[in-house]
């Protein structure tokens, strides 16, 4: 794909480091985890949006970016409805390839799941912003029909901010050491699993043979 990509003119080498990307910022990122590249390394475009075709090699030390067009993506999600982004504008063109010559999670997610015929894709909101760049190199690829997006709400904590790995301790030996009994813990997650509008139905459902009784959030 990232040689596909080069003979088309698509993407190009960027010797930039994270920290001269960051000091040429004169507005906050468009991103949680990274700032806006300003196109230093951009070559000189065509009409057609394209640079001059080029191959791609691995071996250079250099990341590789895609040429991202300034314009309005618009894709429909299950939950969020009309989603409108402009990606240029929010974290300009962004890598495809790392220095060490490994695909970029952007990449590597859409030739995945266009190779293994994926239909829908459900996942968290945190990476709803990640969704016009797939769907531009979709295009740019003419890797298949497009999938259906769903991005759910997030599990935060009290900061506001997401729960995750880096963030949050949601390890079961956590809740143990503060002497959670497993029976609630359970219940717990049944409370959040289960179908059904009704919530005093779930929360008897959930409780049975916890040995707790009722499995709410309480």
């Amino acid at each position: 794909a990232l040689e596909a990509l080069a003979r088309r003119g698509l993407i190009y080498p960027c010797r930039c480091t994270r920290s001269e990307i960051a000091s040429a910022q004169s507005a906050p990122h468009g991103d949680e985890h990274e700032w806006r590249y300003p196109g230093t390394c951009r070559p000189a475009t065509g009409g057609s949006g394209t640079a001059a075709r080029r191959a791609y090699d691995a071996s250079t030390d250099r990341a590789w970016r895609v040429i991202v067009p300034d314009e309005v993506s618009v894709f429909e999600d299950a939950l969020h409805d009309r989603v409108a982004t402009n990606v240029q504008r929010n974290v300009g063109d962004f890598v495809v390839a790392t220095r060490r010559g490994l695909p970029a999670y952007q990449l590597a997610v859409v030739i995945d799941d266009a190779a293994a015929g994926v239909t829908q894709v459900v996942r968290g909101e945190d990476l709803l912003g990640s969704t016009a760049r797939q769907l531009l190199l979709y295009r740019l690829l003419e890797a298949g029909p497009i999938p259906r997006y769903c991005h759910l709400p997030l599990v935060i904590g009290e900061d506001g901010r997401r729960l995750a790995k880096r963030r949050g301790d949601t390890r079961l030996s956590f809740y143990r050491r503060l002497g959670g009994p497993a029976g609630r813990i359970i219940g717990l997650l049944g409370w959040w699993s289960m179908p059904g509008k009704d919530r005093d139905q779930r929360s008897r459902l959930c409780g049975a043979g916890t040995g707790v009784g009722e499995a709410g959030p309480g």
